[in-house]
């Protein structure tokens, strides 16, 4: 434990030690929507469920996860910043202002922050398809990685969810990187990141 204190912050360890809205089976959470995302295999899956009311505000949260300390603080914080939220501010909350409400994140686990994010964002994706607004805010808040085809992480992300686990396979999806090819190094950094998060390689 002395190890983890130095590592992070007081914030960080009491949403660990103590994490918020957990998921428990037996409290029979009633929910809208679900998203899960990860692989349990590489040691990282998360889950969030939402009940959202009929203005399309989230009025209450439930997560799990297998992760380590960093993912446990980050989706407990997430968890309670999303509480009061319209849909829509949640979809776009970026794992930089979760790290932030934390005190920070050691720079090599930053990367633990992201499942929540990305499973909030499924569950979110999930209510809106339920709601026949399918794909409503996808490109909402995205970073252009390939500026020939204005392709972008948002469009990455989407791929891989539907099946590209190798840059061939993006490339059929999404074409990136077939005009100047000067977004090869930022997409397959990403891809890695997606296919880590959302299905095995």
């Amino acid at each position: 434990m002395d190890a983890m204190q130095w590592l992070y912050s007081d914030i960080v360890l009491d949403h660990f030690k103590n994490p918020r809205n957990v998921f428990d089976p037996d409290e029979k959470f009633a929910y809208e929507a679900e998203g899960t995302v990860g692989n349990v295999k590489c040691g990282d899956q998360m889950m969030f469920m939402l009940k959202i009311d009929e203005g399309d505000v989230i009025r209450d949260v439930r997560w799990r996860t297998y992760g380590c300390a960093s993912a446990i603080a980050s989706t407990s914080m997430l968890s309670e910043v999303t509480k009061g939220l319209h849909i829509r501010e949640a979809y776009n909350l970026r794992p930089e202002d979760i790290a932030t409400r934390l005190g920070g994140l050691p720079d090599n686990k930053i990367h633990c922050s992201v499942l929540g994010d990305k499973a909030l964002r499924a569950a979110i994706d999930a209510w809106l398809e339920k709601t026949g607004r399918a794909g409503l805010y996808r490109n909402e808040g995205a970073t252009v990685i390939c500026t020939c085809l204005n392709i972008t992480d948002r469009d990455i992300e989407t791929a891989v969810r539907e099946g590209a686990r190798n840059w061939e396979q993006l490339q059929e999806r999404t074409k990136i990187g077939t005009v100047c090819g000067g977004c090869k190094v930022k997409g397959e950094s990403l891809l890695h990141e997606y296919v880590h998060i959302f299905g095995e390689e």
